[in-house]
């Protein structure tokens, strides 16, 4: 039965990443009564860094127990999540993948001694 969603094998990551973030900042504005994501933007900053710690740590707990249905639905919600922080912030899913790619080829440890 076809439910209108593509085969998640099809799907670019970047493309669903850069949707998304394209929702949340057409949504921003939106009515709070009516809009999750407009809602979180009304009650300002520290509630959307509450959610992300909130997803984190739901997120930690679900991978603790083992739980890979719970860990799959809790990144991804981590994910919007972070995706409204980069929108508080004004920062795009760009600026991300530049910097994922700046440390692609880099130990983990080289990347780190440089940053401190």
């Amino acid at each position: 039965m076809d439910n209108g969603r593509r085969d998640p094998a099809d799907l670019d990551a970047n493309a669903v990443v850069d949707e998304l973030y394209r929702v949340i900042l057409s949504r921003r504005q939106a009515d709070p009564a009516t809009s999750y994501v407009a809602r979180l933007f009304a009650r300002g900053s520290d509630r959307i860094l509450q959610k992300v710690g909130e997803e984190a740590i739901e997120l930690l707990l679900a991978a603790k127990n083992r739980r890979s249905g719970e860990v799959v639905a809790e990144v991804a919600d981590l994910i919007f999540h972070l995706l409204v922080l980069l929108a508080d912030q004004e920062i795009p899913p760009a600026a991300v993948r530049a910097e994922l790619e700046r440390r692609r080829g880099c130990s983990g440890l080289t990347e780190k001694a440089a940053r401190n």
